[in-house]
């Protein structure tokens, strides 16, 4: 049980930093398949970069998905601590397979 909740907190830990490394470094356009700065040619019309402003929401939904995703762990614990080693409730397990879905989405944000 220790292990599934630090795996937790890695993964939120990982979501955090990985959005910070992602938006410093401006995502490497030019190694993808030689479209080098087309994506950066569009401006909003606020003046600032798409890709930039793209960026910027995949940073603050992977932080808050990461904030949910240590809160889900957080009650998984203690619901593991409080049932019966024998039995696990629905809820309990529903709370797996939300913390699943979470961390598949803050690392398909990660990897594009």
């Amino acid at each position: 049980m220790k292990n599934w909740i630090r795996i937790c907190a890695l993964i939120a830990v990982v979501a955090c930093f990985g959005g910070v490394a992602l938006s410093q470094r401006g995502g490497g356009g030019a190694g993808r398949g030689g479209r080098g700065d087309e994506d950066e040619r569009v401006i909003l019309p606020n003046g600032k970069s798409q890709k930039d402003e793209i960026l910027r929401a995949e940073y603050q939904q992977n932080v808050k998905d990461a904030a949910e995703l240590s809160d889900l762990a957080q009650q998984l614990k203690l619901d593991l601590e409080k049932n019966d080693r024998y039995v696990v409730s629905m809820a309990t397990i529903k709370k797996t397979d939300d913390i699943e879905k979470l961390a598949k989405r803050i690392r398909g944000r990660l990897r594009h």
